[in-house]
């Protein structure tokens, strides 16, 4: 082959790769901007409507008969109390088994079934969640509550925390492990004060993940919590939630109940995103120290 056809060769394959590699990434930046401008609707829809809808009764009334004025303070303290029990039974039950997994389960059908169960609870759908805890503890004491509720919201969180609490201590070098242990740490002080504190900060991000799942939640909570349009710190019986209560205002055709179903909907997106801005500054801040 002559210097000038081996020439022409390069270059048509060159420019064939050129092609492909611009024509691949302007396919990945459309792909990008496609879902890029749907989350941007949603959340532009969501920010021009809840923002009108935001007052000062919002966090002062509770949720009022149709035609009236009033808020969502019940509902807010409602999800606050569920989500904030399902997330103290769900984090340390769902970091323990994530570091079983990753520490100690690697062979063995404990650890294999652990995983299947794992990932058909990560891919239930939460209304066959709720439907489950009503018939096990609803149907079985008589009546909707908080404590129900919160039950649902821990079964769906718990394999989110698992997963990642798993999937996070993979990713720490076993010689990390190893080096820790030759200076004779036992295993459980080589778990507690190396590897789960190496990646503290993915560990939290996966709480956060399975907080935010939860807040969102309505199916589990319509049979579990249901509502309650009065003040309430009842936690055995029915418990006014966010959730539910913006999925009935919302279907309901009286435009105020709509109205403060927009800012439920808010509260609720500005609460997460809060507390993730919060969570990671302060773990950015403790690395960095």
């Amino acid at each position: 082959m002559t210097t000038a056809s081996f020439d022409r060769a390069s270059s048509g394959r060159y420019r064939k790769r050129l092609f492909l590699n611009r024509f691949n990434l302007a396919m990945s930046l459309a792909t990008m901007a496609f879902g890029m401008a749907f989350l941007l609707w949603i959340l532009t829809v969501l920010f021009v409507n809840g923002f009108a809808a935001l007052a000062p009764t919002l966090f002062t009334q509770m949720t009022p008969p149709p035609g009236s004025a009033g808020g969502l303070l019940n509902a807010i303290f409602g999800s606050v109390v569920i989500v904030g029990v399902a997330t103290f039974v769900s984090t340390p039950i769902g970091i323990l088994a994530g570091i079983y997994l990753a520490e100690f389960g690697k062979d063995g059908w404990l650890a294999s079934a652990t995983r299947f169960i794992n990932d058909i609870l990560l891919s239930a759908p939460s209304i066959v969640i709720g439907l489950f805890v009503y018939t096990v503890y609803v149907a079985q004491v008589g009546h909707f509550s908080g404590w129900a509720g919160s039950a649902a919201l821990a079964l769906i969180a718990i394999p989110v925390v698992v997963r990642t609490t798993e999937n996070m201590l993979h990713l720490v070098p076993s010689s990390l492990r190893e080096a820790a242990i030759a200076l004779g740490a036992p295993m459980w002080k080589v778990i507690l004060m190396v590897t789960l504190k190496a990646v503290r900060g993915g560990v939290i991000t996966g709480v956060l993940l399975a907080v935010a799942r939860m807040s969102g939640e309505t199916a589990p909570l319509l049979f579990t919590a249901l509502n309650n349009q009065f003040w309430s710190v009842n936690m055995d019986q029915p418990m006014a939630n966010l959730p539910v209560v913006i999925f009935q205002f919302a279907m309901s055709p009286f435009e105020d109940w709509k109205t403060l179903a927009w800012a439920g909907a808010l509260v609720i997106t500005l609460a997460v995103l809060v507390i993730n801005i919060l969570a990671r500054t302060f773990f950015r801040q403790s690395a960095a120290r």
